[in-house]
């Protein structure tokens, strides 16, 4: 890492003396809600909807992978009045995806070290009073679920990048007590890895996501598949693509058992995260859409997930935009793509989704969602690197997302956070991974502050 201390500390203050005059502003639209980091503060809000989509090539496309810079002691998230972060853990390798146990423990996905961690805080504190290494010997860990859904589960099942793994599991244990059982085997591995995991409320289904390999098809996948493409599209779900995409850019379904694999969703390109919408049931994933059409070119999002729903990969974005480096290739797919619920700015990077359901924060964040943004690389400069709050109204998003966790970038060279991970904790705190510096934090709210 670089140090940088001087220049997250100017970042801090410039943020922090704008905040007042930014929190009522209206709500942001069109290419007005294009803007990049140094415009995002908490209380910003953003609509952005299909028709706001620019043509490709419109500005060039870039390579701008950020700077990781060591974080000051003094730097903290910056977050709305009456909240407050404070940190869990650091010099983590690569935490990952957060899920809360049912007796409150925090178990957090630590990537690179191919290992589960386990987290159990002290009442109303940020400070551990036991931590623990739960599993280890793993092949980058991401998703965890905990099954069967409620308060009395007895497995902790574990989304490797190429399986799916379970271990025995009673609340508050902190170590495996014996060696994993493979629940879902031979998923490709390669490129986008995250694979993430979820239950259906009933406990009937497991859910689990599987990224793209390349781009945009571009790799591994001719313009039609072997046997030729009308025999393709009788055998396979609407959308389903070839190759080394095969059963890639798609939702799937098993039992808990991993039998009986289907196909939910088709034409995601890598949803990174997923969870289930606690008012409706409904599953919902946030999706990196492809790279490489511009700045702003398309719009990342997240959405409920529509059972055999095509979502437009690689042959479409946002509804009946055609990808111009599949030009022709796909006429009997036009119209037939989904738009998302909520779009949010191209290549912010959203990896992970929660609802929020607790009650220590302001009643009207109830049933509202929040999105880490692990930020861009594919844009001029530079937008993410934040956590946001989706907005909804009687369980229905609104389109509209708000800032609520900045203060990660430094400058436009440089960051010192990347949020991956969100969580609810027991006690209605938020839990926010990242993986730039390696921190975890708790996200509280007292009105007294506010």
């Amino acid at each position: 890492m670089i140090r940088f201390a001087g220049l997250v500390g100017a970042a801090l203050l410039v943020a922090t003396a704008s905040f007042a005059q930014q929190a009522d502003q209206p709500v942001l639209k069109g290419e007005a809600a294009f803007g990049d980091w140094r415009a995002d503060r908490p209380g910003v809000r953003r609509l952005i909807r299909p028709e706001d989509m620019q043509a490709p090539y419109v500005t060039e496309s870039v390579s701008n992978g950020p700077g990781v810079v060591e974080r000051p002691e003094e730097a903290k998230p910056i977050l709305p009045p009456g909240f407050s972060a404070e940190m869990i853990a650091s010099g983590i390798a690569n935490p990952r995806v957060v899920r809360v146990a049912p007796n409150g423990d925090l178990f957090v996905a630590n990537s690179k070290d191919s290992q589960i961690r386990v987290y159990r805080l002290a009442e109303g504190s940020a400070v551990p009073a036991l931590r623990s290494i739960f599993a280890s010997r793993l092949r980058r860990p991401y998703g965890i679920a905990f099954y069967p859904p409620g308060d009395n589960p007895q497995w902790v099942y574990v989304a490797n990048s190429n399986s799916v793994v379970r271990f025995a599991y009673r609340n508050g244990d902190l170590k495996a007590q014996g060696k994993p059982e493979t629940i879902v085997d031979k998923i490709p591995r390669k490129s986008h890895w995250t694979r993430d995991i979820a239950f259906s409320p009933d406990g009937k289904t497991l859910y689990l996501s599987v990224g793209s390999y390349s781009n945009v098809g571009e790799e591994g996948m001719g313009k039609e598949p072997e046997g030729g493409l009308d025999a393709w599209v009788k055998s396979k779900p609407l959308g389903a693509a070839w190759g080394l995409e095969d059963g890639r850019a798609d939702v799937l379904a098993f039992d808990p058992d991993g039998k009986n694999r289907r196909v939910v969703a088709t034409g995601m390109r890598n949803c990174a995260g997923m969870t289930i919408q606690p008012a409706t049931g409904a599953l919902w994933c946030v999706v990196n859409e492809r790279d490489s059409l511009g700045d702003n070119v398309p719009f990342d999002f997240a959405t409920a997930v529509r059972e055999g729903g095509f979502y437009g990969w690689p042959w479409y974005y946002i509804g009946n935009n055609e990808d111009p480096r599949r030009k022709g290739e796909r006429p009997d797919l036009a119209g037939k793509a989904i738009v998302p619920d909520v779009l949010m700015q191209a290549h912010s990077a959203p990896l992970n989704i929660v609802f929020y359901d607790g009650k220590s924060f302001p009643p009207d964040y109830r049933g509202d969602a929040f999105v880490a943004l692990h930020g861009s690389w594919n844009r001029g400069v530079r937008t993410g690197y934040k956590v946001v709050r989706l907005k909804f109204r009687d369980g229905k998003p609104t389109g509209e997302y708000e800032d609520f966790m900045t203060g990660f970038v430094v400058s436009d060279e440089a960051v010192w956070g990347r949020p991956v991970g969100v969580a609810v904790a027991k006690d209605g705190a938020l839990i926010v991974t990242e993986d730039g510096s390696g921190t975890i934090w708790r996200v509280t709210y007292d009105a007294s502050r506010s």
